[in-house]
């Protein structure tokens, strides 16, 4: 075996070292493709936790480094915190040098450190990636920040809110008369957590050819800028308006957005081709349209009116009998827990129940290396001492720290 892991680069022969002990202690989970990755997160809200969520559902070992909380708080944390789901817990408080120097011993047997600090508080912690990556070249520091790491604005507060309002993508949402809130999926888990996530395995697979880790630096403002590349394009070549309600995929369109029944459920139709919009035309049962004006932007209010009136005349249930699972492009708008028991998902298993918690299942899927939620959502501090002794800590030292 030895002379093999001579003719392996070293990043390759840490990883390889590291999953043969890991596997042989039972220490790792069979499951994921990121089984032998390990992660270390600072403890914190939204994206950077969803980000680790999709980390530890696609096998990867998930480390949170928590903060010390009072028994009342830890009592009342909940198993309904879906994106604590498949991680470990470890509390220290950073504060005191002797927990810091703990953390920096323990990121130094990690691939990954994933923060949602302002600018600044790693450093001022005395965790920051100079002194990070000093101590392990190969480290990833993946850094989660609504403005960035630089920039006029990085040091102010925000939300999701703020940071698509800056990148162009809130006033595209919306009535003409005001944007609308899409919740916070564009700028926190969309433009954030998603970003942050391509960069943080991107980096991992540059680290692991090349021995040399780097700073991954995610910001909502740029995530959500990102996601809106096809209208910044389409804006460029004439065809979108910079005016919510106004084009083909903002609602402006007849054929291309919600509609409401006879029962005040919703449908969704988003008939764009010509021959799914014909199908449209002729299960709703519309009379004299010019089939050629589909794209004819000043005929959309009056075919808009008209759909409204025929979507209006049945109920949900009988549009799905009439129109579900045809090329029309048509589907009930569900709420939450109708979404879960749908057939199609059910067939999926879309969502799943952890200790009677409804929530979405790992995706995307894959052929060999599924993915699988390992834990329920992680109590505070569970696997402290457990951590803290395979870091070689003495019994002494971890009662100190606890």
């Amino acid at each position: 075996m030895y002379t093999l892991l001579e003719n392996i680069d070293i990043p390759a022969r840490r990883y390889l070292l590291r999953n043969v002990i890991d596997i042989m202690s039972g220490g790792i989970q069979m499951a994921g493709p990121l089984q032998g990755v390990k992660i270390i997160e600072m403890a914190g809200l939204g994206p950077a936790p969803f980000a680790c969520m999709l980390l530890a559902d696609l096998g990867a070992e998930v480390i949170c480094i928590d903060r010390p909380v009072s028994v009342s708080a830890k009592s009342d944390e909940s198993r309904t915190n879906v994106l604590r789901r498949g991680k470990k817990s470890i509390v220290l408080d950073m504060k005191r040098p002797a927990a810091v120097q703990t953390a920096l011993r323990l990121i130094a047997t990690a691939d990954v450190v994933i923060e949602g600090f302002r600018p600044g508080v790693m450093e001022r912690l005395g965790l920051g990636p100079d002194i990070c990556l000093t101590q392990n070249p190969a480290l990833v520091f993946g850094r989660m920040t609504g403005w960035g790491q630089t920039g006029p604005l990085a040091q102010a507060a925000g939300h999701d809110i703020n940071y698509i309002a800056l990148s162009g993508a809130l006033h595209a949402v919306g009535t003409q008369e005001q944007p609308i809130v899409p919740l916070n999926l564009v700028g926190d888990f969309g433009g954030g957590a998603m970003l942050l996530v391509a960069g943080v395995l991107s980096a991992v697979i540059h680290a692991r050819a090349t021995g040399k880790g780097q700073i991954v630096d995610a910001a909502m403002t740029d995530g959500s800028a990102l996601l809106m590349s096809m209208m910044y394009g389409f804006m460029a070549s004439g065809q979108w308006k910079d005016q919510r309600a106004s084009n083909m995929l903002d609602g402006g369109a007849h054929f291309y957005g919600t509609y409401q029944c006879s029962d005040k459920k919703w449908v969704a139709i988003g008939s764009i081709e010509p021959q799914f919009y014909q199908l449209l035309i002729e299960k709703s049962g519309l009379e004299n349209v010019d089939m050629h004006a589909q794209r004819n932007a000043s005929t959309w209010p009056e075919m808009k009116a008209r759909l409204v009136q025929v979507f209006a005349t049945r109920t949900r249930n009988e549009w799905c009998e009439m129109m579900e699972g045809t090329d029309v492009c048509f589907a009930p708008v569900l709420g939450m827990q109708e979404a879960a028991s749908h057939p199609h998902n059910l067939a999926r298993k879309t969502f799943c129940e952890i200790d009677g918690v409804l929530q979405p299942s790992p995706a995307p899927r894959f052929s060999d290396t599924p993915a699988n939620i390992s834990y329920p959502p992680v109590q505070t501090g569970t696997h402290t001492i457990e951590i803290l002794g395979k870091l070689g800590l003495t019994e002494s030292e971890i009662k100190a720290l606890v």
